[in-house]
């Protein structure tokens, strides 16, 4: 009994550092920002102090029940989002494994090729985007060689299902403060180009993932299905995918995550622009807290896109977990 106690005691010494420097830079910043969201502060003194107005739940229900711009932004921000994510997180993960195969059996050249831009500031890149997107950049001088004019792409707010199903959508008003035109318009064409700039500088990362698990398969496997008669692709969706759960379940958590926080490219390439298109949760809190000197509800903002990641992820990891046969 006194061995086992010693034991504990010997291992709360050794993780009391860093429990402790966790508390200190990372739950309590999280508990005094969850103090900033329940308050009206506009950045002037300290927010723990008196004079300060206690908003309560004010800044949330903003958000969500009270008609005006607030709800209007971010819904539309929500929106935005949400399509961003729904086009770049599969593209990127298919984008991955198909650059895992491909390189699981070439040379390392290949390799770093391939994750290269994943290294490169993305900073960097996107400035290097908004000249190529530009009106007279390479992708519309290319799509006039083919003698078709190519778009303004960061000052086009159009959505693509708009540009295809426009005559078809419905221009009823919608829930939450947006009409279903609004909510069903798609990404804009400004969206897109970001959506390129992201899949191509992610999937080197989440290349590296599949190619780790795909070495780690033993060649016995392949061999003995082909043995059994399977080609290539009963082979791949009958053995390999079933050994890359883990690492799928990985590239989507990680790949979900980094999409709703996108922040960078939205800050350098538009701002949010054109027309509030290209507004995300991320960069309506900074404008919030920071531009508009709305602290209270930048924060209430950031909040609500956490428990939205953390909601999604735990729905994600139930639709793939282990089932019994």
């Amino acid at each position: 009994m006194r061995s086992r106690t010693r034991e504990n005691l010997a291992g709360w010494l050794f993780v009391a550092p860093v429990v402790l420097i966790l508390g200190l830079f990372l739950l309590l910043p999280i508990l005094m920002a969850l103090w900033v969201s329940l308050t009206d502060w506009n950045g002037q003194g300290s927010p723990f102090q008196g004079g300060v107005p206690f908003a309560g739940v004010d800044n949330y229900a903003k958000l969500f029940t009270e008609d005006g711009l607030a709800r209007q932004n971010f819904m539309t921000s929500l929106r935005n989002n949400g399509y961003y994510v729904a086009f770049v997180v599969p593209m990127q993960t298919v984008l991955a494994l198909g650059l895992a195969l491909v390189v699981n059996r070439r040379r390392t050249f290949f390799r770093t090729a391939f994750y290269f831009p994943s290294v490169t500031s993305s900073v960097a890149i996107s400035v290097v985007f908004l000249f190529i997107f530009s009106n007279s950049g390479a992708v519309n001088q290319l799509l006039a060689f083919f003698g078709v004019k190519g778009p303004q792409w960061f000052s086009d707010p159009r959505g693509i299902f708009h540009l295809l199903f426009g005559d078809f959508l419905p221009k009823d008003s919608g829930p939450l403060g947006l009409s279903w035109y609004e909510w069903l318009s798609g990404p804009s064409v400004a969206m897109c180009a970001i959506i390129l700039l992201v899949v191509w500088t992610t999937s080197g990362t989440f290349m590296l993932m599949f190619l780790a698990a795909l070495q780690n398969i033993p060649p016995a496997l392949d061999e003995a299905a082909a043995l059994d008669g399977a080609g290539r692709w009963q082979i791949f969706r009958y053995v390999t995918l079933p050994q890359l759960k883990p690492t799928m379940f990985l590239v989507l958590t990680l790949g979900l995550i980094g999409t709703w926080q996108v922040f960078d490219q939205i800050y350098v390439m538009s701002q949010g622009n054109p027309a509030k298109t290209t507004l995300t949760p991320a960069f309506l809190s900074y404008r919030t807290a920071f531009r508009d000197f709305d602290y209270g509800a930048g924060t209430a903002i950031s909040f609500v896109l956490f428990l939205i990641i953390v909601l999604l992820t735990l729905f994600q990891r139930w639709v793939m977990r282990e089932r019994k046969a």
